[in-house]
């Protein structure tokens, strides 16, 4: 298959180009202008043809997609105010559409996120999984939940209506090399970090594991129209995880441990403060509002047993190996797919 990766340079987007190659996929790496390409093991291999394309315009786009046999979109905006993460979330994704119907190309795998689901109205403690409520009004969460839900709906709705195969993966918290971090941990405050919600599970994915599944959503026709979650087995508490990443952390933190029933006690005061007395207009840190406070915290089991049944996807990589290969000194080719994209790079690039 020759497979279009959009936000090919970004920290998911490299290992699926990798993984991509490593199955045997012509690739065509969608990178923005101006990006630097020079630390991209694959950029010089055989197998790739890169395109450089700003998807907040139309401009260029059919022939960027012209001729592929699916779309893989990983680009999204995940910073800046709502108009900026709109632009590069939502219009982006139109666009996108807009030069596929164009190009005739039928199938698409969006790459989405966990961040759609509705967590306070999810039982705590129960499993999430993709019958799970997503979010009715994700302006009370943050700019990121809405934008990807919206985007989520308008490729839905033109994959429908167009009858092309669409497959959405939402991926859990995805880690990996310089990405070990997640706000769901807690909070950083300078040298300390703020965990709470110590037994909560996290819905990890390693980047390496995540790319594979991307790829085979691609491969695998049976998968159309499915809405798959994408989390390893090894689900570690934030606790155990915060203890794993601490000494790879910098500054390494000092943890402070609060109790989650007080975080919901003063999210709900912050929050009723600021309705009250302040109109709702006050800018208030994320933790101190209650539907990001459950997103983040809130002790949840989740399920991969979809996607293990309809791509007979099973993560490669354990938790521990997973760190270990994230934190290496060699820094290992990120996915088994670099080994080959390497060998056709010149020595610089492979290094």
């Amino acid at each position: 298959m020759k497979l279009l990766i959009t936000g090919a340079g970004g920290f998911l987007g490299r290992y699926v180009v990798a993984e991509a190659l490593h199955r045997g996929h012509a690739v065509r790496a969608m990178l923005r202008g101006g990006a630097k390409d020079n630390q991209l093991p694959w950029i010089n291999h055989p197998n790739v043809q890169i395109v450089r394309a700003d998807l907040r315009a139309r401009r260029g786009l059919v022939d960027a997609v012209k001729g592929v046999d699916a779309v893989l979109h990983l680009a999204a905006a995940k910073s800046g105010d709502l108009y900026a993460q709109y632009a590069g979330t939502v219009v982006a994704a139109e666009n996108l559409l807009t030069a596929m119907g164009e190009a005739a190309v039928r199938n698409i795998v969006l790459v989405s996120s966990f961040s759609v689901y509705a967590y306070q109205k999810i039982r705590g403690f129960s499993v999430l999984d993709e019958d799970s409520p997503i979010e009715a009004n994700a302006f009370e969460r943050d700019e990121y939940a809405h934008t990807k839900l919206v985007q989520e709906r308008l490729v839905r709705e033109h994959a429908s209506r167009n009858n092309w195969n669409l497959v959405i993966l939402r991926p859990g918290v995805i880690y990996g090399r310089d990405n070990l971090y997640t706000a769901r941990l807690g909070m950083q405050a300078g040298k300390l970090l703020l965990r709470m919600g110590a037994m909560a599970r996290l819905p990890l994915t390693y980047v390496e594991n995540c790319a594979q599944a991307i790829v085979m959503a691609a491969e695998n026709p049976s998968a159309s129209g499915q809405t798959l979650n994408v989390v390893d087995d090894e689900m570690p508490s934030q606790r155990r995880y915060c203890l794993l990443i601490r000494p790879y952390l910098s500054p390494r933190p000092t943890i402070v441990p609060i109790p989650l029933l007080v975080m919901r006690s003063l999210a709900g005061l912050a929050a009723m403060t600021n309705k009250l007395l302040l109109g709702g207009r006050a800018k208030i840190p994320g933790i101190l509002v209650p539907a990001k406070l459950e997103a983040r915290c809130r002790p949840l089991r989740f399920s991969n047993a979809k996607i293990k049944r309809v791509l007979g996807w099973t993560p490669t990589y354990g938790l521990m190996e997973a760190l270990q290969r994230s934190t290496s000194e060699e820094k290992p080719a990120p996915a088994s797919g670099l080994a080959s994209a390497a060998a056709s790079a010149p020595a610089e690039v492979a290094a």
